[in-house]
């Protein structure tokens, strides 16, 4: 998401040159620059010069500090603009009543029905009691795929198999929510195409009986300026609340998401990066900039891990660490927690920098997880409990080949292991606490994420 973005940014940033002022001359290859990574990433061609005029005329005449330098100054002032082009700040939902009603739309294909179980997944985590409701009585295959998600990750739903009347769906699935103490009814309604005037007449008629508090219109990044043009035509039939923007873990470019607020005049409340149920974050643009500008996103990697903590088999942890009994069955189970969190590649972007460093043996994160959770799996269930056995050279022959990992590879991982037990049983020798600084650096991280 947007790596093609800060990549070009990056370059473009990096070459800026100048002394104690910022001038046309000393950033003009920059500018050259952000203006073709903009208009590369399928920003409208108007907004991305609108765009480098506002950021020169902020910057040109501007002393440099003598604790900046003028690529330090030209960030910032980027950030700020790219943060004003994307919104300005993150919209809350209105769910103040009980229950609350979500209305999600948009056109065939774009992703609503895994929006809406990913949004009913989203709002479970956040102590809500949602309902799903199948309203989409013309896809063959869409009430079945809703029902398939949801039953997954236990979320409760409502449909009426046989009936195509509307109206009786969405009044049925309010006595419902009631019976089953849902607080939050979210409609997927059927993909439409804006000149189907049959079927914007029925959108409109499910708005007008649902009488939703919010109404999401969800659009697919991977058509670019597309996507904007289809929102803005919607909008005019349809008042939506805020945008959702899928699959753009399939778009590096990006540029629909960093304009459409600003072109359609509606804030994008979510995006959706991934096809797990979890791959869904809140739209922050001052987060999505920092993102774009290289400089992480360490408050929505906290939030993530907040969501995956569990106190218990932490601490259980934390005393396996400090009595030297941390073994490969723990280091697996923490892979896995790594990976609940979200997809390698999106947690590697939200670490300022770590994107362009970031690999093993000039691998990527994902092939390493991928290599360790093989090299491990190949061990017997001794040898994972106790990692001491593994200095038998016939031992890790074994492993070697049942993981089709090389031996050399082999030992490197056994090396690191044993050195990460070491630090650890120093700390507890040293301290006569390892344990409580080990507990009070993950508390200040887990609890204190605006320190951070």
């Amino acid at each position: 998401m947007f790596e093609h973005l800060q990549n070009k940014f990056h370059k473009a940033l990096h070459i800026l040159k100048g002394d104690d002022s910022i001038t046309e001359m000393n950033i003009a290859s920059s500018m050259k620059e952000i203006v073709r990574a903009l208009i590369d990433a399928d920003v409208n061609y108007k907004i991305a010069k609108d765009f480098i005029r506002r950021v020169k005329e902020k910057s040109i005449g501007k002393k440099v500090l003598t604790s900046l330098n003028p690529k330090q100054l030209i960030t910032k002032i980027v950030y700020d603009e790219l943060v004003l082009l994307m919104g300005g700040k993150s919209i809350e939902m209105n769910l103040s009543k009980d229950p609350s009603i979500i209305l999600i739309c948009g056109l065939q294909g774009s992703g609503k029905t895994s929006f809406s179980s990913k949004l009913a997944f989203f709002l479970r985590k956040k102590n809500k009691n949602p309902l799903l409701v199948a309203a989409d009585i013309h896809r063959p295959a869409a009430i079945d795929q809703l029902k398939f998600i949801a039953e997954k990750v236990n979320i409760p739903i409502f449909y009426l198999k046989n009936s195509k009347n509307i109206i009786e769906i969405l009044d049925k699935s309010v006595i419902y929510s009631f019976k089953n103490k849902n607080n939050v009814i979210i409609i997927d309604t059927a993909g439409r195409l804006a000149i189907d005037q049959i079927m914007m007449e029925e959108i409109v008629k499910i708005h007008q009986h649902s009488k939703p508090d919010e109404i999401l219109f969800v659009v697919d990044a991977m058509t670019g300026q597309d996507a904007i043009n289809t929102a803005q035509s919607f909008s005019k039939i349809l008042n939506f609340d805020g945008i959702v923007m899928t699959k753009l873990d399939g778009d590096s470019r990006g540029g629909a998401a960093i304009t459409m607020s600003s072109a359609v005049g509606k804030p994008i409340k979510f995006i959706s990066n991934g096809e797990k149920i979890e791959d869904l974050e809140i739209f922050h643009p001052d987060r999505i900039a920092n993102r774009i500008l290289g400089m992480g996103d360490i408050v929505s990697l906290v939030e993530k891990v907040q969501e995956q903590f569990d106190e218990k088999k932490t601490k259980k942890i934390y005393h396996k660490i400090s009595k030297n009994r941390f073994n490969f069955n723990d280091l697996l189970e923490q892979i896995r927690h790594i990976k609940k969190i979200g997809s390698i590649k999106n947690i590697i972007s939200m670490i300022p920098g770590v994107d362009r460093f970031f690999s093993f043996n000039g691998e990527n994160q994902k092939d390493s997880f991928k290599k360790i959770e093989a090299m491990i799996h190949s061990m017997t269930p001794d040898e994972r409990e106790n990692p001491k056995l593994l200095t038998d050279i016939e031992r890790k022959r074994r492993i070697s080949k049942g993981s089709g990992i090389p031996l050399s590879h082999l030992d490197l991982f056994f090396r690191q292991f044993y050195d990460i037990n070491k630090i650890m049983k120093k700390i507890n020798a040293n301290s006569g606490s390892g344990q409580q600084i080990i507990k009070d650096f993950i508390s200040k991280i887990m609890n204190k994420e605006n320190d951070v």
